[in-house]
């Protein structure tokens, strides 16, 4: 095969049409691969299980430098053609085992007898995400050895305040070889993500003398004061363009009803599609502590704000006319997979490599909804056309490489 080849080229050659047509029969395996490791709990920060199940997947396929670091990443090397791998670019594919779901939930799978749709916490996210990594390492492995190295990553810690931990390590381990990254998610087919959003997460604690809600009132109140902070961080006035977003999502604090709160703490979530906008929101955000401290100086002792950063997700992008982005676009517009347009922005493990000027795209592998909900769900019928584009996408993207 030729090194480097356009979609019609690959879409026609012998070996990749034979592995895109296996996957077309191959529906309802995919579905239950996607139960299967949905019924192994893998809550941020404690997605063992997981990992073991991905390490045993990855050395029946007899893959290649298979190992598990610190983090709980797991990775498997399909060795490329080049002679001089050490200095040849290598292509990265990852999707993120951790659920937003704690270990006791009930993982009942429920399918819809009229849809067929499979719903089931962490069915959509990433269940299916991590599916598909599996069977591209199963086709990979029965394919000729690609153009170049490819690495599988099944990666830890990428929810909430996992804050992308395990891709960082990932792309640590790797990153003097890497040439692009392609990220699985299990929703949002269509979808091709190429820019990071920039998120940065806080958790603002104050503490106050307290007391008797009685005997001791007047006396300053961690609520009280923090709630006065938060009103004024919701007043803040931000920009609609480039779009950018606050959130307090937890608010928290006091012993009962009649004590005069010691402490409190509230959790806040900064975002922007621009580094800049996101680095004054947060400027905006530190200047309202140092007042609200000063404030309270003067007319109450003993109040003491502290902020603790508990999230950063870098922001990046490639533009929508970069390769790998039309590559992308060219794969879903020859399996007749509808372009979504609705997303090209957001908080994914691709923001990572993003960041660090490595191209990189974000593609979902199906249709669904209600993520990070009990009631989450997952349509089955489009699994084996976002396999399809999975596995084109990836024999592409490692093509295109060698000529970098």
């Amino acid at each position: 095969m030729a090194e480097s080849m356009g979609l019609d080229q690959l879409a026609d050659y012998a070996p990749i049409r034979a592995a895109a047509d296996k996957i077309a029969a191959q529906g309802d395996r995919l579905a239950a691969l996607c139960v299967e490791i949905q019924q192994i709990p893998a809550p941020t920060g404690a997605e063992e299980l997981r990992a073991d199940w991905v390490e045993a997947r990855f050395r029946s396929l007899g893959l290649a430098d298979i190992v598990r670091d610190e983090a709980l990443n797991v990775y498997a090397r399909v060795p490329g053609r080049q002679p001089d791998r050490q200095s040849s670019p290598a292509l990265l594919v990852s999707a993120h085992t951790d659920t937003v779901f704690p270990q006791e939930t009930d993982l009942t799978v429920r399918i819809d007898p009229e849809s067929g749709h499979i719903a089931g916490p962490s069915i959509g996210d990433n269940s299916t995400g991590l599916a598909g990594l599996m069977m591209l390492a199963e086709m990979l492995a029965g394919l000729e050895q690609p153009p170049v190295d490819i690495w599988l990553v099944a990666n830890s810690t990428e929810e909430g305040l996992g804050d992308l931990k395990g891709i960082r390590a990932a792309v640590d381990r790797l990153q003097d070889r890497l040439g692009a990254v392609l990220v699985l998610e299990g929703m949002g087919l269509g979808r091709i993500v190429h820019g990071g959003l920039g998120v940065r997460r806080y958790r603002i604690h104050a503490s106050a003398p307290g007391g008797h809600s009685w005997g001791d009132f007047g006396s300053a109140s961690a609520i009280h004061c923090l709630a006065a902070l938060a009103t004024d961080i919701t007043r803040l006035n931000i920009p609609q363009q480039p779009r950018t977003s606050y959130n307090i999502g937890k608010f928290g604090g006091g012993t009962s009803v009649n004590t005069i709160a010691q402490h409190a703490a509230l959790e806040l979530d900064l975002r922007s599609i621009a580094p800049e906008t996101l680095a004054q929101l947060d400027e905006q955000v530190q200047r309202l502590i140092k007042r609200h401290q000063r404030h309270h100086n003067k007319v109450q002792s003993g109040v003491v704000f502290s902020v603790e950063a508990i999230g950063n997700r870098p922001a990046g992008q490639i533009p929508e006319s970069h390769p790998l982005v039309q590559a992308a676009s060219a794969v879903l517009a020859h399996l007749g997979i509808p372009e979504r347009l609705d997303v090209r922005i957001s908080s994914t493990d691709a923001n990572i490599p993003l960041s660090r000027g490595i191209p990189s795209v974000c593609i979902g592998l199906t249709e669904g909804g209600d993520a990070h909900r009990l009631s989450e769900w997952i349509d089955p019928k489009p699994l084996t056309k976002g396999m399809q584009q999975l596995l084109y996408l990836t024999w592409w993207t490692a093509a295109w490489l060698t000529g970098k």
